[in-house]
């Protein structure tokens, strides 16, 4: 044994290591499964993955996700489906003649012996992988619940006045809304995208899949939300995801100086509210905010207040309650003695009756003239997915076009 033959007990994968303790996207990587992927780790990296290659059902369900990931490419990606911004580029046909998942990661291997091939078995595998982690958050199983308890939540606050307008809460401290608005589920194929273009492209982080939104009069209308969420349970402040609350719309130092300032002249002049809100309104709007926004394809001209807010969702399984009274119902039957000895020695502790958990979604305030700019121009909604999708196109499609663009010089 020569002496540097130790050499081969430190071999390390640094483009792996870099996705797992540097904070780089495995999507980024120059691999996607690492420099040192072979014919036998195939099976090894399925195996960890939570995938069991040799049985049927999850073959089929893999070879089901392949396809879904084809059609999406072409829908999106290619001119096929895009004529806007797809890319005029076809698909080889040895990647859609595939018939098992297994070829597609053989591929990927060969990366030698034909470049593109590899290079776009391994989109199509990256694709593959995002709508995966759809399918396996637990939580879509429960959205329907979620959906309801947490829009129920805000429901139970809007209302209509005498005059038909829109309100948040009722009486002498209820606030006037020009809009107010529900997301009530994202696209299947939109939460692939962003999923795509995202640095963490896991399905747990999606914050916007339930979405809340307030349109209202003023600027300080929309302090004055955010204060009645507060005080009325809606919105627990210690729930709040504070690295995703982005307001760009009012200074909230500069509203809180000026409001005491206000406030002194108002008691001291005996102003009338019209004129106290007309004065804290004016220094609202001459005191903007240039606060990044969290998401990079954010429009600059974009302006509002984001907060994402968490809510604890409880979850009864009807199953648990339907069979306790069917078997309540057998025990005071007519049945067998040996059927109501099985029902009844049944253990249903495995079984889960309340499931409890946070999810997270997300509330958006602004005001009628600022929102009237935010659909304006650069920063309407079309043009913000619009940047998404080439930002996904071209992160997924990177060096496929160089070598494109090299055959054609």
């Amino acid at each position: 044994m020569s002496k540097s033959e130790y050499l081969n007990n430190y071999k390390f994968d640094w483009e792996m290591l870099n996705v797992v303790v540097g904070g780089k996207s495995a999507l980024d990587a120059h691999h996607f499964f690492g420099a040192a992927f072979s014919s036998d780790s195939i099976n090894t990296f399925l195996k960890g993955y939570g995938i069991t290659g040799s049985d049927p059902i999850s073959k089929a369900e893999l070879f089901g996700n392949f396809q879904e990931s084809i059609q999406f490419i072409r829908r999106y990606f290619l001119k096929d489906g895009n004529k806007e911004d797809g890319l005029e580029l076809k698909i080889p046909n040895s990647i859609l003649m595939i018939t098992d998942v297994n070829e597609l990661f053989q591929k990927v291997i060969e990366h030698e012996r034909d470049e593109l091939e590899s290079l776009w078995a391994e989109l199509v595998l990256k694709v593959m992988h995002t709508i995966l982690h759809i399918d396996k958050d637990l939580r879509s199983k429960y959205f329907s619940t979620i959906q309801t308890q947490i829009l129920d939540n805000y429901y139970r606050f809007i209302s209509r006045d005498a005059e038909n307008k829109l309100m948040l809460g009722k009486g002498k401290n209820s606030i006037s809304l020009v809009e107010f608005d529900t997301k009530t589920k994202k696209t299947r194929d939109s939460v692939i995208l962003k999923l795509l273009h995202k640095a963490e492209h896991v399905a747990e982080e999606l914050f916007d899949r339930v979405g809340i939104r307030f349109v209202t009069n003023s600027r300080l209308d929309c302090i004055r939300v955010v204060e009645f969420l507060i005080d009325n349970g809606v919105v627990i402040p210690h729930n709040i995801k504070p690295s995703r609350s982005i307001n760009n719309l009012i200074n909230l130092d500069g509203l809180k100086k000026n409001y005491e300032s206000a406030a002194k002249l108002a008691e001291k002049n005996e102003l009338s509210e019209a004129r106290f809100l007309q004065a804290l309104e004016r220094d609202i709007s001459n005191d903007l905010l240039d606060q990044k926004s969290r998401n990079d394809h954010s429009l600059e001209t974009y302006r509002s207040i984001q907060i994402t807010a968490r809510q604890l969702i409880r979850y009864e399984d009807p199953f648990i309650s339907e069979f306790l009274k069917v078997k309540k119902y057998i025990s005071n039957s007519d049945c067998q003695d040996e059927v109501k000895k099985k029902v009844s020695s049944l253990d249903l502790s495995s079984l889960t009756r309340d499931v409890e958990f946070f999810y997270p979604y997300e509330i958006q305030i602004v005001d009628e003239s600022t929102n009237e700019n935010n659909k304006q121009g650069d920063a309407s909604h079309s043009e913000y997915k619009r940047i998404q999708l080439i930002s996904a196109r071209d992160r997924l499609f990177g060096k496929i076009i160089n070598i494109a663009t090299d055959d054609s010089e």
